[in-house]
């Protein structure tokens, strides 16, 4: 029976569903070595720039902030962050990598980068930068903020008058 359908031509979304549950679990894999996980991780490497809100720290992770709340809470409670009152805004958290938590990063970024370099390496180098400047504009472009802060803001947008 034909449908007369006319699916597209490749499936984008699992193509990309794909590609990044398989790195996520490289670098699961490669960072466990070290007791850390892909969303400390992503944390520490996002938070050591500076001293950040929770709310700019999740923004810059493109974590939620109930996600980011709890892996605060572990980095903590290991001595790889430390959260504090903003000296202006008492409802305020800010959070700072300590100095195990960025001797950790250093650590981590060695293997994170072997994990890329295996994944990458599958590409001949021309590949690999044109997909790479390819991927970086998507995320740049039309893919630049995730779902669930799009969701985040778009409520924020509607509950102000």
């Amino acid at each position: 029976m034909t449908t007369g359908r006319t699916p597209p031509a490749v499936d984008l979304s699992m193509l990309l569903n794909q590609a990044s549950y398989a790195v996520t679990a490289r670098l699961g894999v490669a960072l466990d070595a070290i007791g850390v996980s892909v969303k400390v991780y992503c944390v520490l490497s996002k938070g050591v720039d500076g001293d950040f809100t929770q709310a700019q720290l999740a923004e810059r992770a493109w974590l939620d902030k109930t996600t980011l709340v709890n892996v605060l809470d572990a980095m903590e409670r290991d001595g790889l962050a430390v959260r504090t009152l903003s000296p202006t805004d008492r409802r305020v958290r800010v959070v700072a990598i300590t100095p195990k938590g960025r001797e950790l990063l250093d650590r981590a970024d060695v293997l994170v980068q072997g994990a890329y370099d295996d994944v990458l390496g599958a590409l001949p180098s021309g590949e690999r930068e044109a997909f790479l400047a390819a991927l970086t504009g998507l995320v740049a472009g039309p893919l630049a903020a995730p779902f669930h802060m799009e969701d985040q803001l778009t409520r924020r947008r509607r509950s102000k008058p």
